[in-house]
């Protein structure tokens, strides 16, 4: 077993292990005090509204739930309003009680039974969002709110369950905000740094989290956000987890301001748009409501919410929402690029997950219960994306004996040439979920396969062996 030194070197030896190349799904769930008003208005798609509106309009009508305590105290935001009708001048932190009253009821088990139906191989769980709530109780307690942590184990609890179905258990920790120690208001994207605690008391308090998480719960997934300190020795915090999760893997928004000769803007909104442009190790890329265009060499993990929001919102509606199409479809094409899929589902208050967000999840486990072998398990193949000669795309992953081209709609012929892909003579073209081989042959630079008849689906899978 490789020990790990507490020097920028040692860590940056680390190798991304196997299970998390193979698991491709992970399931991100954002659930804290902001899911109790569960409110904000469905601005829409993160990058499409800061391209049109800017940052500034961005977190002025923040469609991210999660961002409540910070939206509440932007000047004339929606969110302010909304807070003002219906809560008055309650604080933030008030939300705690009727929190902790949900969550007592809330049943881990039927969360993991959920996730494992979707077909995820990990959850990633926010223990700590930007507004300070601990999802555990830490014997590092907040130190400005008396009792402000969850009165149940909820870290501890998930994790135990997430387990008990076979998947790997991460933790999210806010490490760049958290508003009990550093109380500025985002308005812009600059202010993700100015807004990052500073202080020494706040460099203790983060590493000793992150210490007491992986001691206590030995996270798989090591997922940061936004930044961490300045003055944190990061090398030795990542050893220290490392030596105690060998298999562990860690994300790259450890950012610690911006590098020399990167203008803080430029850097800043890397951050917002899941980059770290920092020195800081990591073992994978974290785009966010994004998708890598092409094949990366290095691995990397799509993260975005059903709807426009992570955390539970209750202005969203379907319409709102990707559809079980669009949810299978744009998995598809993150695992033919070398990423993997971290799909969040925000809970309610007391901890239920809505209808229509277990309906997208179920919709994606049956669609792999078919199709997961051109999935699990693959690596990026000489290309990721094809085309047929009828307009339709193409998605190619490969296994260890073969190679998977995943047509992304139901074909209306019985026949479908895959333009530009040779086959060596003797291969057998199979399609996943129809034991009998297909006829097939090389038509000039395409490969021609008759079809069976096919169900309605999102995307089908041709196996060439």
């Amino acid at each position: 077993m490789t020990h790990y030194d507490p020097t920028d070197e040692s860590v940056k030896q680390h190798a991304v292990p196997d299970w998390f190349h193979d698991a491709k799904l992970g399931i991100f769930i954002h659930w804290g005090l902001y899911s109790v008003p569960a409110w904000a208005p469905p601005t829409g798609p993160l990058h499409d509204v800061v391209a049109k509106e800017g940052w500034q309009g961005w977190f002025g009508r923040n469609p991210y739930a999660e961002w409540y305590g910070n939206s509440v105290r932007v000047p004339g935001s929606p969110t302010a309003a909304y807070h003002a009708e219906h809560y008055g001048d309650m604080p933030y932190a008030g939300f705690a009680e009727e929190f902790n009253q949900g969550a007592a009821g809330w049943n881990p088990a039927a969360w993991a039974e959920l996730f494992a139906q979707a077909g995820a191989r990990y959850a990633v769980l926010t223990t700590k969002h930007h507004d300070g709530f601990l999802l555990w109780p830490s014997a590092t307690p907040n130190p400005f709110i008396q009792g402000y942590h969850a009165q149940r184990d909820l870290v501890g609890d998930l994790t135990e369950a997430v387990r008990a179905q076979g998947l790997k258990m991460g933790l999210y920790y806010s490490g760049g905000l958290d508003w009990t120690f550093n109380d500025k208001v985002i308005a812009d994207i600059v202010d993700l740094f100015t807004g990052v605690p500073q202080s020494q008391e706040y460099v203790e308090y983060s590493n000793a989290h992150i210490r007491e998480l992986t001691e206590r719960y030995a996270p798989s997934v090591l997922w940061n956000d936004i930044a961490y300190p300045a003055a944190a020795n990061l090398p030795e915090l990542f050893a220290f987890y490392y030596n105690s999760v060998p298999e562990g893997v860690i994300n790259d928004r450890f950012m610690q301001g911006p590098p020399p000769g990167v203008d803080a803007a430029d850097a800043a909104a890397a951050i917002g748009e899941g980059a770290s442009p920092s020195g800081a190790h990591w073992d994978f890329r974290t785009p966010e409501y994004a998708v890598y265009p092409d094949i990366q060499p290095h691995k990397w993990e799509s993260c975005r919410g059903l709807g426009f929001s992570f955390g539970y919102n209750r202005r969203e509606t379907v319409d709102d929402m990707l559809s079980p199409v669009e949810l299978v479809r744009s998995f598809i094409d993150v695992v033919s690029k070398n990423g993997n899929l971290l799909i969040n589902v925000g809970p309610k208050g007391d901890g239920t997950i809505p209808a229509e967000q277990a309906e997208r999840l179920l919709a994606l486990g049956a669609w792999l219960k078919v199709n997961g072998e051109a999935i699990y398990g693959t690596r990026p193949w000489e290309r990721a994306e094809g085309r047929t000669s009828d307009g339709t795309a193409v998605r190619f992953t490969r296994g260890k004996d073969a190679f998977y081209a995943v047509l992304m709609d139901t074909p209306r012929a019985s026949r479908v040439r895959i333009e530009g892909l040779t086959v060596p003579q003797g291969a057998v073209v199979t399609l996943l979920g129809h034991e009998a081989p297909l006829a097939w042959e090389q038509e000039g630079d395409g490969l021609v396969v008759d079809l069976p008849a096919l169900p309605e689906a999102p995307a089908h899978a041709l196996k060439v062996a």
